[in-house]
Order: C-alpha cells, then sequence, then structure tokens
C-alpha cells in the first residue's frame, strides 16, 4: 500500500494542521530552513559547534517511555511497517516525544554505527535547542513537516545526514510527538517525506480512535473508496451527537476550525438525527451511509458506536445538545427517522427518483417548481409506492437540506403516545413521563422538514392542535404553559381518500385544506413503466460490490405481476433473492420464494379460467377471484386438496393458504 500511494499523497493537498505553513510546507521549505538557522544562532549555537550527544539517564528513558505509553504502542507497529519500505536503503526510522526527545528507534546495521556518532539513539534530544536545524526539532518548531538536507543541517557535525519528520499531534491539534527518518544524504529519495507523513497520519488516527471510546466516531469522504483509508475524514461526537473533536482530514473537509466546531451536532453537521444514525446500525448489514455536510457537499460514510453498557439505548432518547430538552423514548418516530436515512442513503434529490416513468416525471415537476416556496405538499398512494422517498427527496433538494428532516408515522404510534410524541412534554406532565421532560417530534424538526406520513390516521381530537402549530407556528409541550416558536417545511402522506373521510367526520375539513398546497399521486408499481430500470437500480442499492441481473424469464414474470406490495414487496423480495443466488451472477426462478411463485402460479391459473372475464366485471378483486377458482376446483374434485393442487398446478400450501377457512 505505502509504495502505491506515496506518490499520489506526496503531490496531494494536505489540510493545515495548527499553522498556515503546514499545508504548503514543500514550498515553503528555504524560508523555513532559514528561519530555523537565525533560531538556532539564537540559541547560542556554531555551526561548528559542539552538540551535547549524552543520552538521558536509563531510568528517566524508562519514565519517558512509560509517560508516552500511548503514543509509542501505537506508533511502533507504523514504524516497523514504514521500515519494510526502506529497508537496506542506510536509513533509520524514529520516534520521539513532543519535546524531540527520541523514545525509539531501528534502522539498518550499517547506518546505526554512523548515526550513533551524532547520537541519533533513544535518549537524546533532537529539539533545535539542542541539535540547530535538524527535521526532527523544525518540524516540533514549525508544527508542519520538515525536510532537511545535507548542509542545511545547522550543525556541520549532521551534514552527512537526510532527514523527513513529520509531526504527529492529538485530537486537539497538539504535538506528541515526531516521526522521522534519517539516513545518508547520498541516499535521499523525494518519496520517503511522503512515506513519513501517511506513517504520521496512521499513527494520528489511530491515537484519535483511542482517545474516544465512548463516542460514536463517523468516517467520511466524497469518494467511498476512500473510506477506512488516510485519506478519510474522522468526527467523533457524543452519545447524543455532540461533536467532540476531527482528525486533520476531517477539519479539512468540513472546513471549520476546531474552535468553530465546538458548537456543532453530528446533526447540523451531517443533516441527519443522531436518532437515525442508530436505527441505522440496529439493521443486519447496513450499508454506508450518504450524508449531506453543512456546506452542502454530500459524502459517504461509515459509523463506529464505541459506546459503553446501556449507553446506546439511552442516546436513541437522547436529543441534540442544542435543543431544550431530552428527545422522546424509541419509538415508531425514530424508526422512521431511521427509514428515511435508509432512504436518503440511496436516493439523495429528486434526480435520482427520474427512471422514465411518464407519471412520476410529472410529479417530480410539479414538486420542484414549489421547492423553498413554503407550500405544503400532500402525497397520495398505496402503501409502499415511495412516498417516504419523495419526501426525502424533496427536503434534500430544497433550502432546509441541511435542517433536520423528521419523519413521524401517524398509523404507528399508540393514540395514548401521539400527543406527547409530537408536542413533547415537560417532567412530571403524565404518570410515566420521563424526568426532565422531552422535545416533541415537531420542535426536532426546527428549521427542517416535518414529514407526517400515513397523516389520514391521526386521531381526531389532535388535528386541531396540529392545525393550531401550523397556523400559529408556535408548539405548547404537555404540562407547560410556556409556548416555543417553530418554523417547519411541512409533507404529508397518506393512502387513504381524504375526502372521504372527511364526509365520514375522520379527518378535520380545515386541516385538509391547511396541508395540501400542492397534491401529488405517485402510481402504484403495477402502473409503471420503468420496472426494468427500478430492478436495476434496486439490485445496485443492495448488493454492494457484487452485481446481480435478473434472468429474461423472470423478469418477464415481474412484469405480469400484479405488486399489491408496490416498492416495498419488490425491494424484499429483491434483497432476498441476492442471498438465495449467492454468488449466482443471474437471479433465476428458482431463488425467488415460495409465495411470490404461488402467487404467479394463481394469478397464471386465473388467466386460463373462462370466468374471469365476468368476474372482472362484477368488480371482484384478484384474492376473491384466485379464492372462486380454487372453491370451484374443490367442488369438482370432491374437496380432494391433492387433486386440486395438481389440477390448479399448485402446492398443497397454496391452497390452505388462499383458502384459510379450509379444513
Amino acid at each position: 500500500m505505502y509504495r502505491q500511494t506515496a506518490q499520489d499523497l506526496n503531490s496531494a493537498a494536505v489540510p493545515a494542521t495548527c499553522t498556515p505553513r503546514a499545508a504548503g510546507w514543500a514550498d515553503n521549505m528555504p524560508l523555513i530552513i532559514e528561519t530555523s538557522h537565525q533560531r538556532s544562532v539564537a540559541y547560542g549555537l556554531a555551526p561548528d559547534g559542539a552538540a551535547d550527544f549524552s543520552p538521558i539517564r536509563a531510568d528517566a528513558l524508562s519514565v519517558l517511555i512509560e509517560k508516552n505509553r500511548l503514543l509509542h504502542t501505537h506508533a511502533v507497529p507504523a514504524m516497523e511497517t514504514l521500515y519494510q519500505q526502506i529497508v537496506n536503503t542506510h536509513n533509520m526510522v524514529i520516534l520521539t516525544d513532543a519535546n524531540g526527545v527520541i523514545v525509539h528507534s531501528l534502522g539498518d546495521d550499517d547506518f546505526l554505527e554512523k548515526a550513533n556518532r551524532v547520537a541519533l539513539q533513544p535518549g537524546v534530544a533532537w529539539s533545535e535547542a539542542s541539535k540547530g536545524t535538524n527535521a526532527i526539532g523544525t518540524a516540533i518548531a514549525e508544527k508542519a513537516p520538515a525536510l532537511v538536507h545535507a548542509d542545511q543541517h545547522f550543525l556541520s557535525a549532521n551534514h552527512f545526514l537526510t532527514c523527513s519528520a513529520a509531526p504527529i499531534t492529538d485530537h486537539l491539534g497538539n504535538v506528541v510527538g515526531v516521526l522521522d527518518v534519517s539516513g545518508d544524504q547520498r541516499s535521499f529519495h523525494k518519496h520517503t517525506m511522503a512515506l513519513v507523513r501517511m506513517s504520521a497520519l496512521m499513527i494520528e488516527n489511530q491515537l484519535f480512535a483511542a482517545t474516544f471510546e465512548d463516542a460514536i466516531t463517523v468516517h467520511f469522504h466524497a469518494r467511498p473508496e476512500f473510506i477506512g483509508t488516510l485519506m478519510e475524514g474522522i468526527a467523533s461526537f457524543s452519545p447524543g451527537g455532540r461533536f467532540l473533536s476531527a482528525n486533520r482530514n476531517g477539519l479539512f473537509q468540513l472546513g471549520l476550525s476546531y474552535a468553530a466546531l465546538q458548537s456543532h451536532t453530528f446533526s447540523s453537521l451531517f443533516g441527519l438525527p443522531v436518532s437515525a444514525l442508530y436505527e441505522h446500525y440496529r439493521t443486519a448489514s447496513p450499508g454506508l451511509l450518504n450524508l449531506c455536510m453543512h456546506s452542502g457537499v454530500r459524502v459517504y460514510g461509515r459509523a463506529q458506536l464505541r459506546l459503553s453498557s446501556g449507553v446506546f439505548q439511552q442516546s436513541l432518547g437522547a436529543a441534540e445538545p442544542t435543543a431544550p430538552a431530552t428527545a422522546p423514548s424509541p419509538s415508531a418516530g425514530s424508526a422512521a427517522a431511521g427509514h428515511a436515512a435508509s432512504a436518503a442513503r440511496r436516493l439523495s434529490g429528486l434526480r435520482y427518483l427520474r427512471t422514465g416513468d411518464p407519471q412520476l416525471e410529472l410529479v417530480i415537476d410539479k414538486v420542484s417548481k414549489v421547492l423553498g416556496r413554503d407550500i405544503p405538499i400532500m402525497i397520495m398512494g398505496e402503501t409502499g409506492t415511495g412516498k417516504e422517498l419523495l419526501a426525502q427527496a424533496i427536503h434534500n433538494d430544497s433550502p432546509r437540506a441541511m435542517s433536520p428532516f423528521v419523519a413521524v408515522n401517524c398509523a404507528s404510534i399508540p393514540e395514548t403516545l401521539i400527543e406527547s410524541e409530537l408536542f413533547g412534554y415537560e417532567d412530571g406532565a403524565f404518570t410515566g413521563a420521563r424526568k426532565k421532560g422531552a422535545i416533541g417530534r415537531i420542535l426536532q424538526a426546527n428549521g427542517g422538514t416535518l414529514f407526517l406520513d400515513e397523516i389520514g390516521d391521526m386521531p381526531f381530537s389532535l388535528q386541531a392542535r396540529l392545525l393550531r402549530v401550523l397556523q400559529e407556528r408556535m408548539v405548547t409541550p404537555l404540562g407547560s404553559g410556556k409556548s416555543i416558536p417553530v418554523n417547519v417545511e411541512v409533507i404529508c402522506a397518506t393512502n387513504h381518500n381524504l375526502r372521504e373521510r372527511m364526509a365520514k367526520g375522520l379527518f378535520r375539513e380545515d386541516l385538509y385544506y391547511r396541508l395540501n398546497g400542492l397534491v401529488v399521486k405517485l402510481p402504484p408499481l403495477r402502473e409503471r413503466t420503468d420496472l426494468d430500470t427500478v430492478v436495476k437500480k434496486i439490485l445496485a442499492a443492495e448488493s454492494g460490490s457484487e452485481r446481480h441481473a435478473i434472468s429474461p424469464e423472470l423478469l418477464r414474470l415481474f412484469h405480469q405481476h400484479k405488486w399489491p406490495g408496490n416498492f416495498r414487496q419488490l425491494t424484499n423480495l429483491l434483497r432476498t433473492a441476492i442471498v438465495m443466488a449467492g454468488d449466482e451472477h443471474e437471479i433465476c426462478q428458482r431463488h425467488m420464494p415460495d409465495d411470490f411463485l404461488d402467487d404467479i402460479e394463481v394469478a397464471q391459473t386465473l388467466g386460463d379460467s373462462h370466468s374471469t372475464a365476468q368476474m372482472i366485471a362484477t368488480g371482484a378483486n384478484l384474492e376473491e377471484m384466485e379464492q372462486s377458482v380454487i372453491l370451484k376446483s374443490l367442488e369438482a374434485h370432491g374437496g380432494n386438496v391433492s387433486a386440486t393442487a395438481r389440477a390448479l398446478g399448485v402446492s398443497r400450501n397454496t391452497i390452505y393458504r388462499k383458502v384459510p377457512n379450509l379444513k
């Protein structure tokens, strides 16, 4: 790895660490050397003078190594790997503490003898005050990489050396040590500095990880293949989402100073509630996160949840630090946020939803025109047609993309809890209320988008209160006499006919007209013309690094199927098929679940039935048609299930499943 990437890193832009000179150290080296020589003179050193080569006592060195135990532990493996890259080149690898005292070294035997002449050995200080201009001392003084070659060294005794050093910083940007490669100046190679800097970054990242063990640590980069490499950014957050620190590349990619980041949270930096992050990693095989940084740049990420016992559960209910109280306990609301995170991971904007279907194109064109116009959007459609995917895409393309997207499924939250879930509550507001209260989902969405899924199932008693919040832009938590201003964009979704529910007195007419600024309807999968494209997109999203394709025969069956569960059914079917196919590239009929094949068999039987047209004319649905055909066949075979199954070309299990009351 080192040999392959050394040249790339050597020429790549490196984020500034602690000084402006750090980023362009190579161009600034002449100035750095000149300034260092001036400091050497100020220290009272003379070029031809004798330097202090005496090491500290062995017991003092042991104390020093123990004091730098964490640095020593993580640096030694990297040093050994680095040495393997330069072995037999008349060089040595050196680790010092923050003051330039060597704590560990290894190198070629033939060069170590020369190194001992100038005390390049453990226990000897190589600060500028001690040795004048040298790579170790100058890297500490400049807090930047330093390359000192031959007569650039201040002391004449060191002119036979060429040295490449990089400071090792902690999570606060403080220099805690230096990694150096020193060798005979005749063996100088321009790529040595790149290797040193790579190794120093590796050590820094390991120190960073060791520092934040009880935290959320996010590894991110704009290119997914760089996740897990030295080029990735790393940022750590408290279990509740408060920013703790970031490594060099993390600061560079975030584009903010360490001080400026102290006021941020995971949500404000990456556009995703911390609760959604936890829900994402509850899944069996979570993929890479698709995150949008505060700057608008989209990055891929992978999080490590190194949390102490119990913190994981507690953190699901912990609010972001910017909130005035803690969030509600884990519920369907936070689960919905997790589903939103999954949706955002796959389809991050409206353009990714364009798959060639004319009906969907019309929907996207309509919602694109109202983005940022404070016009509420209502999405109609059957269950599983992708209403939440569309809502997340609308949010991600809106001016509010950097703020939270909070999803609430009004149908899945118990009626007794939905009021506290939406509006929050104060301490002691009701029996069983959490101490210190909880912030509601509406306030969690402040500044962003509130997605009310299955709005048609909201209890009638709460509809008036929701209407008041939308009109007055104020939220009053349960048990509180204080109203809190709130600014949210509202997107609703339902599979109900709300006009019918209004006629039955189940949905308020005034709330309906407050929510339906723009009403769009997503077509069911069976009516769309882009099934082939949709299948390819789902396979690409679910397969990861593996690529699968659907056989032509199976794809024909897909086109014949009615897909009552729409995209939810199709996605689950393909996810299972990918597992069943294993290493096989092509997914065939044998990889399909039995219930899907049973449905296909029954549908084909219905297609051959002479009564099909008559049943369709009378308005019978597919389930009624299936049962009718099976019951007639049973009657013709005297109730013999096996004979009926053979006649219809289906299994006995299908007969029992389609006619549940059959004895």
